[in-house]
C-alpha cells in the first residue's frame, strides 16, 4: 500500500462520524472539535501532520464546510492547530508551558540546558549599524559610533519559542558574527558577563513575518522583553528585545513581606 493510500486510509477512519457524532453530543462543530482536540493530545493526529482541505473534510465528515471551519478555527485558537496561507493547516507542536523566574539573570541556552532542552539558534540578521535613538541612549553611545546588533530566532527541542534582538556596543563584541549559540558564554568567557538587569515585560500581539516565524497564527499574543543588562561596575552592556510565545512562557516572579 503507497503511503499516500494508508494516509486516506487513516484519514476515512479517523474521521467518520460513526465513531465520534452523536445525536444528542451538541453541535457538531463543537463535537469534531472535541475529536480532533483528542486525536491531537492522544497522538493519532502527530505534530506537523497536515490536516484534509475544508472540501475533503467536508465529504470524509458530510459536514458542511461552515461547521467545519468552525471547528478548525477553534482548534487554531486554543494553538492545537497552525493554519497558513497556501499550506492549509496542520497539528502544531505540542509543549509544556515553562515558567521562567524573573529572579535570575540567565541565557536562553542556560534555561533550556537547565531544563534538559537542546536550544539552537537561527540568526535572522547581524552585523555593525549604526545605533537607533534607543541604542544611543541605553548604551551610552555616541551618535556617531557603531552598534553590534544580532537578532536570532530561539528554538527548544527544535520548537521555536522567542525571537531576541541583542545589541552591544562594538568596543564589546567588535564581531557579532561570532556568537554562535550563546552570547552571555561569551561574555563570560571576555570576563564581561552582566551582573544584573532590568527587564520590562508588556503584552503584545504577533505581526505576520514573526507568527511565521514562530509558527504560530498572526495576531496571537505574545510577551515583548525590553532588557538592560549592567556590569559590575554599573556600565550597561547589552539591550535586548525580543517577543516569546504567549502559549507557552509564563513569567514568574517571587514576592517577599518589604
Amino acid at each position: 500500500m503507497s503511503r499516500m493510500s494508508a494516509q486516506e486510509d487513516t484519514h476515512t477512519d479517523l474521521f467518520s462520524t460513526t465513531s465520534w457524532q452523536q445525536r444528542s453530543g451538541g453541535p457538531r462543530y463543537l463535537q469534531l472539535y472535541r475529536h480532533l482536540e483528542s486525536a491531537i493530545k492522544d497522538g493519532r493526529l502527530a505534530a506537523a501532520t497536515t490536516l484534509p482541505a475544508e472540501r475533503e473534510l467536508a465529504t470524509l465528515t458530510g459536514l458542511s464546510r461552515v461547521t467545519i471551519r468552525k471547528a478548525i478555527s477553534q482548534l487554531v485558537v486554543d494553538g492545537l492547530v497552525i493554519q497558513r496561507r497556501g499550506s492549509g493547516s496542520y497539528v502544531a507542536p505540542q509543549m509544556k508551558r515553562m515558567e521562567q523566574s524573573l529572579s535570575a539573570l540567565t541565557s536562553f541556552t542556560e534555561d533550556m540546558q537547565r531544563r534538559g532542552k537542546t536550544s539552537s539558534s537561527e540568526t535572522l540578521s547581524c552585523g555593525i549599524y549604526l545605533p537607533s535613538p534607543e541604542e544611543i541612549v541605553a548604551l551610552g553611545l555616541a551618535s556617531d559610533g557603531q552598534v553590534s546588533r544580532i537578532t536570532r530566532l530561539r528554538r527548544a527541542d527544535g520548537i521555536p519559542l522567542a525571537i531576541e534582538t541583542s545589541s552591544l556596543s562594538t568596543e564589546f563584541v567588535p564581531d557579532p558574527s561570532r556568537i554562535e549559540t550563546s552570547l552571555y558564554e561569551k561574555l563570560s568567557l571576555e570576563g564581561m558577563r552582566p551582573s544584573r538587569a532590568i527587564q520590562r515585560i508588556s503584552a503584545c500581539k504577533l505581526t505576520e513575518e514573526q507568527a511565521a516565524l514562530l509558527e504560530v497564527c498572526e495576531g496571537d499574543a505574545a510577551l515583548y522583553i525590553d532588557r538592560t543588562a549592567y556590569l559590575p561596575s554599573g556600565r550597561v552592556i547589552e539591550l535586548t528585545t525580543g517577543v516569546y510565545r504567549g502559549d507557552i512562557y509564563d513569567f514568574v516572579a517571587e514576592l517577599r513581606n518589604a
